[in-house]
């Protein structure tokens, strides 16, 4: 159903996604989520006291804030990317290794997607498109080729 309210819908959030680094917030959001829920897991190397053991919830936190800061609010992105990848990198030393080293990727590729962006990107061309175009580019390119050939 094209023309049904799932095409309407689906049609709204591509344009909504296409404004905004999506990959990027929702990878970064995903980490810190990783890592919050990674944080009670068991690690008899790793012992959280104190202060060790608040940064432990609030370096996560954070990463999940900016994840949904990328999403909502794309104009500051630069800044929530760096704070991202600070933030990542912390729950190393803070948060069971970073929740077990995955938490961590995630933030540090999702900020590093964001930080890559550029809102005024053309689109890509699919691999499928430019090949169906370029036989016709050379059906363009010879005629003038050959006129270049009289001429010279």
């Amino acid at each position: 159903m094209p023309g049904g309210p799932h095409g309407t819908f689906r049609s709204a959030f591509r344009q909504w996604r296409a404004d905004r680094p999506f990959w990027g917030g929702l990878l970064l959001a995903l980490g810190g989520a990783e890592v919050l829920l990674t944080l009670k897991a068991s690690l008899d190397v790793i012992l959280h006291v104190g202060m060790q053991g608040l940064a432990g919830y609030l370096l996560p936190a954070v990463m999940l804030l900016c994840g949904v800061l990328i999403l909502f609010n794309p104009s500051q992105r630069l800044f929530y990317s760096v704070i991202g990848v600070l933030v990542s990198l912390g729950t190393w030393l803070t948060s069971n290794l970073g929740g077990f080293f995955v938490g961590l990727l995630l933030g540090v590729v999702g900020s590093c997607l964001t930080f890559g962006w550029l809102p005024d990107q053309e689109p890509r061309v699919s691999r499928r498109r430019r090949r169906k175009a370029a036989p016709a580019a050379k059906a363009v390119a010879q005629p003038v080729e050959r006129e270049a050939g009289r001429t010279a």
